[in-house]
């Protein structure tokens, strides 16, 4: 609170606003609590958790095995398909507390708790949605703990306890933190860690704030760029000395120290778009990432110490926007934008090696393959042979509504994908 206080004396214009929620009890039947039981021990089916944005480390790989090396001509089996939960581009998460999903309801933003057999359990609203363009929910929720962290296309965060959907506090980006709201809402998927919980304003003086996540208060504050935000989740890259903080402005790759706030180092980007999305990727001392506007794949040397960055190779024909990429061994594979196919790079060099025809989509990894899902609702089976791309299976996704821009999810040999206002489950056990 003392922090807080200096900083509000420095900055008078800036006012803070935590709301905080009580708590109530949580009603459910018995025969709820019979189901439920029974089935976590006939199907294990928390062996694994998803407990965020694109996996375990935000990269894409899901550490399964056990699964399906091809389909049939109809796809894998269908285990359920949840009806009812708002419209939206957000994935789900899903952990030993359920499953979370955000959905747009009338233009407000709706966590929502599934169980195992995709029935809702309760919704909570989070605050207003984006909805002027591409509307729907468009983040993924946090789970940390028993409490669920999540936010809204116009700013709204909310801490929500995961058993009851009782909000425990909430603050928004634009009237409480002198946001910028991008042109197309917020999409930022929040990341945790340790006490601290991370979010990208965009405003001049509060670009990059970190909040306690028990209570809401602002921890430190990051000038950045003074930049508005773009549509990127951050990456924490945890190094010996420091963990830093990586996620994207509108005109700059920024790092900063997680635990301080103090900004190290930024990688300028090209034109006057805003479109980074795809969340950076850090591995063996190097940072990958592919942004829009004219920027494309780069590959990034980071200093030992963390507090520079060295440019090793930029490939600007690689245009992924938004559908994210792997890295597997010492290739990436991602989908083009402007030509929709898709295309393997050399890690080293950032050369092309190969590409495939499939429409442009998001990507994902597990046992050994790659699961595309294309903007033309196709979903396809890829076996990654070196620089080569086998489609193995491909089907057509009927169920669902509207656009097909959502990041599927892995978990406990089950392969879920968003569509609209729908979330449908597969079984992808190998027989």
């Amino acid at each position: 609170m003392q922090k807080l206080k200096i900083y509000l004396k420095k900055r008078p214009s800036l006012s803070l606003k935590i709301h905080f929620y009580q708590g109530g009890p949580m009603r459910f039947s018995i025969f709820t609590l019979v189901l439920v039981i029974s089935l976590f021990s006939t199907t294990g089916i928390y062996a694994q958790e998803i407990l965020q944005w694109r996996g375990a480390d935000r990269s894409g790989i899901y550490h399964e095995t056990g699964l399906l090396k091809s389909w049939d001509a109809a796809g894998p089996a269908v285990l359920w398909e949840a009806t009812g939960i708002g419209n939206g581009y957000g994935s789900p998460i899903i952990t030993s507390k359920g499953i979370f999903v955000n959905g747009e309801i009338d233009t407000v933003c709706y966590l929502f708790s599934l169980d195992i057999a995709g029935k809702i359990k309760w919704k909570t609203e989070i605050g207003r949605e984006w909805v002027l363009n591409y509307p729907g929910a468009r983040t993924t929720p946090t789970l940390d703990g028993n409490m669920v962290y999540t936010s809204a296309g116009m700013g709204a965060i909310a801490c929500i306890d995961a058993s009851t959907g009782q909000k425990k506090w909430a603050i928004d980006m634009v009237s409480d933190l002198h946001g910028q709201i991008p042109r197309f809402g917020y999409s930022e998927s929040i990341l945790t860690d340790g006490n601290l919980m991370y979010c990208m304003p965009g405003g001049a003086d509060t670009n990059v704030v970190a909040l306690n996540k028990l209570t809401g208060k602002i921890e430190w504050i990051c000038k950045g760029n003074s930049a508005i935000p773009a549509y990127c989740s951050p990456w924490l890259t945890k190094l010996p000395s420091k963990t830093i903080l990586v996620n994207f402005s509108k005109s700059s790759l920024l790092g900063i120290d997680a635990k301080t706030g103090e900004l190290l180092w930024r990688h300028a980007q090209q034109g006057d778009g805003d479109c980074q999305v795809n969340t950076p990727y850090f591995e063996n001392g190097y940072i990958y990432y592919m942004a829009g506007n004219g920027n494309g794949a780069v590959k990034l040397q980071l200093s030992e110490d963390g507090n520079q960055i060295t440019e090793i190779w930029k490939n600007q024909a690689c245009d992924n926007l938004t559908g994210a990429f792997i890295k597997v061994d010492n290739y990436l594979y991602t989908s083009g934008y402007e030509i929709r196919n898709w295309k393997t790079l050399d890690a080293t060099t950032g050369q092309k090696l190969d590409s495939l025809k499939f429409d442009r989509g998001s990507i994902l990894y597990a046992d050994g393959m790659l699961y595309l899902y294309n903007e033309k609702g196709q979903i396809g089976l890829c076996k990654p042979a070196g620089p080569k791309m086998e489609l193995v299976s491909q089907f057509k996704l009927t169920r669902g509504t509207k656009a097909h821009y959502s990041h599927p999810v892995i978990c406990n040999k089950i392969f879920y994908v968003r569509r609209g206002t729908s979330l449908i489950a597969f079984d992808i056990k190998a027989k």
